[in-house]
């Protein structure tokens, strides 16, 4: 059965409405302090940072769309504060204090980013949660305890837990749980009212937001847009996944599909079957993993990477997924929460997400030209963003702040293979791991090596 909505950005634009006039586009050449590139999660954040630090700094952020149309209004909702990337990687480049100091501040994304929404009066449906992440046979066990014992490395370990069947039981009920990796001090939200609500905070300090406005090409000192000019001595990127789409970027950052499902609200008799009355951030330690929350209104929404990536880099048509992959996410939804089976999907969307050949997030500035930018979060982006833009903010204003020294800063890796390399590249990758889930699931064997293969494939960790 088909979903009764399909694209139109996202379920999240279904729920407050997509916006029905755009903030004026760039019609005649101006200037700025800092121009900003890109109005989702990084750049706003940046622009508010800049402000709070300097009420006066004259700060244009440019969107070719309108302010969240990318990965900020379709993610999963999930604030994390955590990481998702190669801790190992970013330690070889600096040292094992520097990625915990980084660990420790990425931390405080979360009570920052509740602190700015009551500051400024944003209702993004914020609700602190920890993110629960199932095992549901032995491989996907044998990843958990890897996963506590990475967490447990890298600077979590009070933030970390497993627990038993009977322990997930008296928070949710999902068929084979064998146990699951426990994560606090995260939180649920609903990302098109943060974005939405960080932009209009923006415009009360002050920042101009122009819309409806592409970027033809960006150099030192200067952004040209089909009508206008900008002449500014920063400009910072914040495109993300959108990266590829600028000339000269084709292959610095991967656009990576992820797709969405969202159920009608389901009635009190099923939310009483399946408990969840956490709002937990619910995951499962499957290769081609999954990402669910519990809506405000009693809705599911089900995440996973579906069909990966388009020939290219080329971005999907407003949203719209494939019916190949909405299958594969109501087969996903089916299975982890059965009791919804009975009831219609209601939306079906996707997105991109940035991917850097070595899958570790990156945030700079080039002294010399002026040029900054930051992305590359590899689905971590509603927390990491924040982090993000602070950092932009103490770059731009060329503080000697401790966030601006994080070994993430300035980090340089080299390109993604051209065409068709990368392309069949990225899709072997998530053959094999749906070889291997399908494996591991039917046979009850150890992590299968057909995983491995892949992620070693295409650099993930």
């Amino acid at each position: 059965m088909q979903p009764n909505h399909i694209g139109d950005v996202s379920f999240w634009y279904a729920d407050i409405g997509l916006p029905q006039t755009r903030r004026p586009s760039l019609t005649e050449n101006t200037t700025a302090d800092v121009a900003i590139i890109g109005a989702g999660f990084t750049g706003l954040w940046a622009a508010y940072y800049l402000k709070k630090a300097n009420p006066a700094l004259n700060v244009l952020v440019i969107e070719k769309e309108f302010a969240g149309f990318g990965a900020s209004g379709r993610n999963g909702g999930w604030c994390m504060g955590t990481f998702a990337w190669n801790h190992e990687a970013y330690a070889k480049a600096t040292s094992r204090e520097a990625v915990l100091e980084m660990v420790r501040e990425l931390e405080t994304t979360v009570p920052e980013i509740i602190r700015v929404c009551a500051e400024e009066g944003i209702d993004a449906d914020i609700i602190p949660a920890e993110e629960l992440m199932l095992a549901t046979n032995p491989a996907q066990l044998a990843r958990m305890h890897e996963a506590i014992a990475h967490h447990e490395l890298w600077g979590n370990a009070h933030r970390v837990r497993e627990l038993s069947p009977a322990e997930v039981k008296q928070r949710i009920t999902a068929p084979n749980v064998l146990g699951a990796m426990a994560v606090s001090g995260m939180a649920r939200i609903q990302p098109a009212k943060l974005v939405r609500g960080l932009a209009e905070a923006c415009e009360r300090m002050g920042v101009r937001i122009a819309e409806a406005t592409e970027v033809l090409s960006y150099d030192q000192g200067e952004i040209i847009t089909p009508k206008a000019v900008v002449k500014a001595p920063i400009i910072l990127r914040c495109t993300e996944g959108f990266t590829a789409t600028l000339p000269g970027h084709k292959r610095e950052w991967l656009p990576l599909n992820s797709a969405q499902i969202a159920t009608v609200p389901l009635p009190p008799e099923v939310w009483e079957k399946i408990g969840w009355h956490g709002h937990e951030l619910i995951g499962d330690m499957n290769n081609a993993y999954c990402y669910c929350q519990r809506t405000r209104e009693g809705r599911i929404t089900v995440g996973a990477r579906g069909v990966p990536y388009k020939y290219a880099s080329q971005m999907d048509n407003n949203g719209e997924p494939d019916a190949e992959t909405i299958r594969r996410l109501t087969e996903v939804l089916h299975t982890h929460f059965p009791e919804a089976a009975a009831y219609p999907i209601d939306h079906a969307w996707c997105g991109v997400i940035a991917v850097p050949r070595d899958w570790c997030a990156t945030v700079g500035l080039d002294r010399k030209t002026g040029l900054g930018w930051a992305g590359g979060y590899v689905g971590t982006g509603v927390s990491t963003a924040n982090l993000a833009g602070r950092t932009l903010a103490d770059l731009a204003l060329n503080r000697d702040t401790a966030i601006a020294k994080f070994p993430w800063v300035n980090r340089r890796v080299r390109q993604w293979e051209p065409e068709p390399f990368r392309w069949f590249g990225v899709h072997l990758m998530y053959k094999l791991l749906r070889i291997a889930d399908q494996r591991e699931a039917r046979l009850g064997i150890p992590p299968s090596k057909f995983a491995a293969f892949g992620n070693w494939l295409t650099g993930r960790h």
